[in-house]
């Protein structure tokens, strides 16, 4: 070996051993992480503050007979843990979240929202069936001191649907921050049936948010290197309380589900392991009640529960590691094993009476996919949509007035996913081949994708044409769709072709 050579085997060997310590430092880096992954607080949370109940927002009856309801988007601060360290945040109305909205079937409905915050947002209404102009996604965005009234008349079933920012690319940062909201509709069908429907008192939203705290005590969005689901927090916010406990008084109680996080998914139940009904879905009520002792929630997805208790017992709702069927690795870090005592019931020592949950609910005309204008297939990866990522730009596709269409929807990564889509409510066909579970029988709008189990959904498009304006279609997971997993669709007059989309902003009426 000449000399001029001994120096270059040298290097080789050193960076050889560097790689070599390296890499077992990774391996040991990995396995304590793998070790040390994951949340729990069973047992560790101690209910001390009453669950804040957001108030029924102020409305008025104008003279054209419009129901109106007025939204100011503002900065805020609040000390959630009761330290003095007060935490930067955002809200409808307040300094985080907002009232809820009720309108019944057939009003018309105007919401003034009014931007004071210092950057462009937007309020999408997630689940309402609407014209695309009106339905506040990334195309409707309103500047700083400006003004949007979109206006509608309500025409779907009694449900428990809700309102968030929805600008293009920032929507995580905007509903991190509590920009949220609930929205319900009421229909004389379920108004006849004996449920529990005293707003607060026995019929109680129940808002779950995770969230972390920084030494200050600001928000945290730390990401996990592992997992690329988005930020996973290590406190859980109800109704923006942290440790909330609420005081039932009646025999039943109907908690109204909103997984309003921006990430995690939740497995919903009582740790004692009682069944409890499932009465709705993010879509309304369910044809028939459901007796379960889990029900699995990702972002966005909601759902109506019954529970009956006992005069004076304590009882949590608790969220178990929910099944994410993505591998054991990504459950570890995507939250697949993380726990959370949630909201703690306290029954009273004597409980006024409450019927008996009905067995059926309200009826539901099934949509025949063999009548199927067409059928579309949505495969989600990486960070697009059939390989595409958001263009603002293109219209993806466009649906027919008065047709049915199939899609089928499959996550092809080992990432946990989920789809949504604006404007139309959908039923589940099928889940993997196989007929879905009793809580997917209803009507859904959000719905979770685990890898490679392609669901099959069925939607009808009725009205609300408009070949330039689209309506969105996305994963909500919000850090996913901010990178780009979402696609745009419109629907149009038979024969119509699809049009351009608007300039971002333009269809936004400011004043």
């Amino acid at each position: 070996m000449t000399a001029r050579r001994r120096p270059l085997v040298r290097v080789l060997v050193g960076a050889l051993a560097v790689v070599l310590v390296l890499c077992c430092c990774g391996v040991a880096v990995g396995g304590w992480a793998f070790a040390r992954a994951g949340t729990d607080t069973v047992g560790e949370v101690d209910f001390v503050r009453p669950l804040a109940v957001p108030p029924l927002a102020a409305s008025r009856v104008d003279g054209q007979g419009r129901r109106m309801f007025d939204l100011l988007a503002r900065e805020g601060s609040r000390d959630f843990r009761g330290d003095g360290r007060r935490t930067r945040t955002a809200g409808f109305d307040g300094d985080f979240l907002g009232p809820t909205l009720r309108a019944k079937r057939g009003e018309r409905v105007v919401v003034n929202v009014v931007n004071r915050l210092a950057e462009e947002t937007s309020v999408h209404w997630h689940g309402m069936h609407l014209p695309a102009r009106m339905d506040g996604g990334p195309h409707q965005t309103i500047r700083p001191g400006a003004t949007w009234s979109p206006t509608w008349t309500v025409d779907q079933p009694a449900a428990t649907l809700w309102y968030h920012p929805h600008p293009h690319g920032a929507t995580e940062e905007h509903v991190y921050r509590g920009l949220a909201g609930l929205f319900l509709l009421d229909d004389d069908r379920e108004a006849a049936l004996p449920l529990p429907r005293r707003y607060g008192v026995d019929d109680v939203p129940v808002i779950v948010q995770d969230r972390s705290f920084s030494g200050s005590g600001q928000f945290r969005k730390t990401r996990n290197m592992i997992s690329s689901i988005g930020v996973l927090g290590d406190t859980l916010l109800v109704n923006g309380t942290v440790g909330p406990f609420l005081d039932v008084t009646t025999e039943r109680v109907r908690l109204r589900l909103v997984n309003a996080s921006t990430a995690r998914l939740y497995d919903f139940g009582l740790a004692d392991g009682r069944r409890f009904d499932l009465i709705g879905s993010d879509g309304g009520l369910l044809p028939r009640t459901a007796r379960l002792d889990r029900v699995r929630l990702s972002p966005g997805e909601r759902a109506e529960i019954v529970v009956t208790v006992r005069p004076g017992e304590r009882i949590t709702l608790r969220s178990t590691g929910p099944d994410l069927g993505a591998g054991a690795l990504a459950d570890r870090f995507a939250g697949g094993r993380d726990r959370f005592d949630v909201l703690e019931l306290r029954a009273a020592d004597r409980l006024v009476a409450s019927p008996a949950v009905p067995d059926a609910l309200v009826p539901m005309d099934r949509l025949d996919p063999a009548s199927a204008a067409t059928t579309r297939t949505l495969e989600f990866l990486g960070r697009g949509i059939n390989g595409r990522s958001m263009d603002m730009d293109r219209i993806d596709f466009a649906a027919t007035r008065d047709t049915t269409e199939v899609w089928e929807v499959v996550n092809r990564d080992g990432t946990p996913h989920n789809f949504h889509v604006h404007d139309a409510q959908f039923q589940v066909l099928t889940v993997d081949g196989e007929a879905p579970p009793p809580a997917l029988s209803g009507w859904k709008d959000t719905i979770y994708l685990p890898p490679n189990r392609p669901i099959r959904i069925a939607l009808r498009f009725t009205d609300h044409t408009d070949p330039d304006v689209p309506y969105m279609y996305h994963c909500h997971l919000l850090y996913h769709e901010d990178a780009g997993m979402m696609g745009q669709f419109v629907v149009v007059e038979p024969g119509q072709s699809l049009g351009r989309p608007p300039r971002h902003g333009a269809h936004a009426p400011h004043r």
